[in-house]
């Protein structure tokens, strides 16, 4: 065997995992900059030895505070959709309350509010959505 092998076309059916994460990223555009304004530089996190375990806490809130809105997003187009029984409905609000409760305790625990959960992502704008 000479080693000399024809590339192989990738398979239509094994679409990368990452391309819709991709697609969507292409997609978003930098708000547009008011002319002579001037942005406030984001808040970014004190990279101190004596804070990191606070840091760290703070960037785990945010991942789990995240994943919740997520969570509750796809829970509402579920029941918009139908998919859900009444009862099932019941237990799905029940626990997402529940959970939404502990967050803002362990928030208000560690001296955080929901709020200050919401990282700056500089051009791309809040990391969650605002608060409704």
């Amino acid at each position: 065997m000479t080693g000399d092998h024809a590339p192989r076309e990738p398979r239509p059916d094994l679409e990368a995992p990452g391309a819709p994460l991709a697609h969507a990223f292409r997609l978003l555009q930098a708000p547009p900059e008011t002319p002579g304004a001037t942005r406030p530089p984001a808040h970014r996190m004190r990279t101190d030895p004596e804070t990191v375990g606070e840091d760290l806490l703070k960037l785990v809130l945010t991942i789990v505070e995240l994943l919740r809105q997520l969570i509750e997003r796809q829970a509402l187009r579920r029941v918009d959709a139908g998919d859900l029984t009444d009862a099932q409905e019941e237990e799905l609000g029940a626990t997402l309350l529940a959970l939404h409760d502990r967050m803002t305790d362990l928030c208000a625990e560690h001296g955080y509010s929901l709020e200050d959960l919401n990282l700056d992502l500089g051009p791309l704008g809040h990391l969650l959505p605002p608060a409704s």
